[in-house]
């Protein structure tokens, strides 16, 4: 098993497609144990490796939420703790439950958002309703998953830590609905601009807890601009996939999963870009500075997105996916 820096894994600018599927189940048994979970926890390493390739068989074969994203959120929030030092800022029990949180995030993703499941009228959102449709099913397909004897990595904790690693998994994995960061974002930014923060306060934990859940799951934003770039397309493949169905279903699609307005990628990254991932890159990095690359590749790409937004429709036909 290579060790996390020899894979570059404490990095923020870690290449996502620089691992196969079956070297990310090695890389992240390395990260558990790197974290010190592995040795924390009792977790037995034959356990973890069956909990980690059943979760791999759980992420259907989508363009952009498949298994190799789950990976690289992990791996987004493994740099996060231990690269930029952030590991002591919170307990064990909350470290297990977001490091399996973003390996858990998007199980049996259907390449499709809550939006759509809404508008078709899906049997996710029967069973789950129209608030966190998706994240309440990637939480329960978790659960599922843990409740099997030879998979549940959390087998050895007490019943009180047990109880506490399910609840910080699920507010984890509701935290990567973006519906939540909204509702929580203005708070964060006043609390770091102010420094009124405090870690110890449990209500302030979690609420930093959500904002890196966030970070992580967006973190394609600030990777070097060739990984941005094939990260970009991949989502919009994914995007346009929907736009197809809900045109069958004799609906508008949005832009951003409108095929005829394919050519418009870059103008809508750009505002992706600087309204949603960069006022939380900038909010993190004025808490810590080691945090501060995220910021520096969010603006770095937003040059690049700026540079194709001025180019012709025929221009982007060999560049943008349609």
């Amino acid at each position: 098993m290579p060790a996390a820096d020899e894979l570059n894994l404490y990095s923020l600018s870690f290449d996502d497609f620089s691992l196969t599927d079956e070297e990310m189940i090695l890389a992240s048994v390395s990260m558990f144990i790197e974290l010190g979970l592995v040795k924390k926890f009792n977790i037995e390493l034959e356990t973890l490796y069956r909990f980690l390739i059943t979760v791999k068989k759980n992420y259907r074969d989508v363009p952009y939420h498949n298994w190799k994203h789950a990976f690289n959120v992990a791996q987004v929030m493994f740099a996060i703790l231990m690269g930029c030092e952030m590991k002591g800022t919170f307990s064990d029990i909350e470290v297990l439950g977001m490091f399996v949180g973003c390996l858990c995030h998007d199980l049996d993703h259907r390449g499709t958002n809550n939006a759509y499941q809404q508008k078709a009228g899906s049997a996710l959102v029967l069973l789950y309703g129209t608030t966190n449709t998706m994240e309440h099913h990637h939480f329960n397909h978790a659960v599922m998953i843990l409740s099997s004897e030879n998979l549940n990595i959390f087998s050895n904790l007490s019943a009180e830590s047990y109880s506490q690693v399910m609840k910080v998994l699920k507010h984890s994995i509701l935290a990567t609905d973006l519906s939540t960061y909204f509702q929580n974002r203005m708070k964060f930014f006043a609390l770091v601009d102010s420094r009124e923060y405090s870690w110890g306060l449990e209500e302030h934990r979690e609420l930093l807890r959500s904002m890196l859940m966030t970070a992580s799951d967006l973190a394609a934003s600030c990777k070097p601009w060739p990984v941005q770039q094939s990260v970009a397309s991949l989502i919009a493949a994914e995007f346009l996939s929907q736009g197809d169905k809900e045109r069958e279903l004799k609906l508008q699609p949005t832009p951003l999963m409108d095929r005829e307005r394919a050519h418009e990628l870059p103008q809508l990254q750009l505002k992706w870009i600087s309204e949603i991932c960069l006022p939380l890159y900038q909010s993190l990095g004025q808490m810590n500075p080691k945090l501060s690359t995220m910021t520096d590749g969010a603006i770095e790409n937003m040059k690049h997105w700026a540079l194709l937004a001025q180019m012709t429709k025929e221009q982007l036909a060999d560049i943008i996916p349609t």
